[in-house]
């Protein structure tokens, strides 16, 4: 697992690359959460574009972030066009209160 935070505006990039599961979830929660509660950012955006595998793991992973961003009155944006991730996140019923972007720039743009 390939994780690269940065920050941008009122924005923490969450870039995500390879498997997330039940082997990684745990640590790139500790990062991102590190990263994001020692900062004044309000917002996630999270790019799960060169995820190759996500299992439930991943699924509270995200929503665990969604209520940490509700938290601070911000928001948690997702930018991913895998059909793949797309539809696990979809069968979750994340999609239902997270936006989803195909492209990182999209998402960036819309916050």
């Amino acid at each position: 697992m390939y994780l690269n935070m940065e920050i941008l505006d009122n924005n923490l990039i969450v870039k995500l690359k390879g498997e997330l599961d039940h082997h990684t979830s745990e640590e790139v929660r500790k990062k991102i959460d590190k990263q994001y509660n020692g900062s004044s950012v309000s917002n996630i955006i999270m790019d799960l574009n060169e995820l190759t595998f996500m299992d439930s793991s991943g699924i509270g992973l995200i929503m665990g972030r969604y209520r940490n961003t509700v938290d601070k009155r911000g928001k948690l944006i997702i930018a991913c066009e895998n059909m793949t991730i797309k539809r696990i996140l979809d069968m979750s019923g994340l999609l239902k209160i997270i936006e989803l972007y195909p492209k990182l720039d999209e998402a960036t743009n819309n916050i």
